[in-house]
């Protein structure tokens, strides 16, 4: 099975890109803080969240029409959210995954039954899940940083100033991320959770479309042009990404400075170690890449494509350009074009997106 396998960092300079809320020991009332781990030590590493990093790509990706993507619809219950659950029409209920699980009470098939945003809906007559094909973990701090506490004031009024204090940080995130290539595009509907991606109603839309009955595994197959498309476009608006929190006050470009990718045989992470740090900035460990190149040689399926944007730690761009010149593997470019490469040559390898 064949994965693509990648490493992404974000320079936030002066960012606050995922907020923890209220600050409860702070010496002002309205206090933001940012979310971060605590070692044993003290020493604390800011973080942005998956789920953050997730609804971020699924934002952008919304407002990328030329790329085709089918956003779900969105169905709220009293205390639950969400989607359509139907991963043939919508390609993010393909690749992010869903739970889905119809409740049976008066009350809410009521709610439902009133609610004009359903018109087309999915009926749904079983619990739904889908493991997504597309991971990502949490990106963190390369190195422990020392968070700053901003104090400010609401003053634009008459009588005493409102104040209010929120919390900032400088630093390289850092970010892991994989897609299953075989499972994008394709339907269990094995009664087993994570694997229920289709009840008796979406087997049925399935059959009316055409979709490529793999009967062995329980399973159906979007034809593969589509399935192509669809993981096209995800790496498309990850060269494009966009959102975090506090941009109005913190600006910050989230687009990746720098993204490692490869397609690889198996899902075990080759470059988790490639990025060191020295106080505090982004280094290249060339024994750890070089060791990863010899030792998964047989795994690699594709060149290893790295985007390094000029201007971001040019001596260690520099370092990578040097080593490239023994390892015709390696392609250095801009972000945008590693990911425009990789897009292309998932159209040219059919078989990857094969069991």
């Amino acid at each position: 099975m064949a994965f693509v396998t990648g490493l992404l960092l974000i320079d936030a300079p002066a960012s606050a890109l995922n907020n923890a809320g209220a600050d409860t020991g702070a010496r002002t009332d309205n206090t933001v803080a940012v979310k971060a781990i605590r070692t044993r030590t003290g020493d604390r590493y800011p973080y942005v969240s998956a789920q953050a990093f997730r609804y971020w790509l699924r934002t952008t990706l919304e407002a990328m029409p030329d790329t085709g993507w089918q956003a779900a619809p969105i169905f709220r219950e009293t205390k639950v959210a969400y989607t359509d659950a139907n991963p043939i029409k919508y390609w993010d209920d393909d690749l992010f995954g869903y739970m889905r699980a119809p409740s049976t009470k008066k009350a809410a098939k009521d709610q439902r039954d009133a609610d004009a945003t359903r018109t087309n809906e999915t009926p749904t007559t079983d619990t739904l899940t889908r493991a997504a094909p597309f991971r990502v973990g949490t990106l963190v701090s390369i190195a422990p940083v020392s968070i700053t506490d901003d104090f400010g004031t609401m003053s634009r009024h008459d009588g005493d100033p409102v104040p209010h204090e929120h919390q900032f940080y400088r630093t390289v995130l850092q970010g892991l991320f994989s897609l299953d290539l075989a499972a994008c595009g394709t339907f269990s509907y094995r009664h087993k959770t994570g694997f229920r991606n289709l009840d008796e109603h979406r087997k049925q839309e399935a059959e009316q479309r055409g979709l490529i009955h793999l009967e062995h595994v329980r399973s159906y197959r979007l034809p593969h042009a589509e399935r192509v498309r669809r993981v096209q476009a995800l790496f498309e608006g990850m060269a494009r990404l966009e959102g975090g929190a506090k941009q109005t006050i913190h600006y910050t470009a989230v687009a990746p400075a720098v993204v490692v990718l490869a397609v690889t045989r198996g899902g075990n992470h080759i470059f988790n170690y490639i990025i060191g740090e020295q106080q505090g900035r982004p280094t290249l460990n060339a024994d750890a890449l070089r060791e990863a190149l010899s030792v998964f040689a047989d795994e690699l399926l594709s060149p290893v494509y790295i985007g390094w944007v000029s201007g971001f730690h040019d001596p260690v761009r520099a370092d990578l350009l040097a080593l490239a010149q023994d390892y015709p593997l390696i392609q250095v470019s801009h972000p945008r074009q590693a990911f425009a490469a990789l897009v292309t040559a998932l159209g040219d390898h059919p078989a990857w997106l094969e069991d």
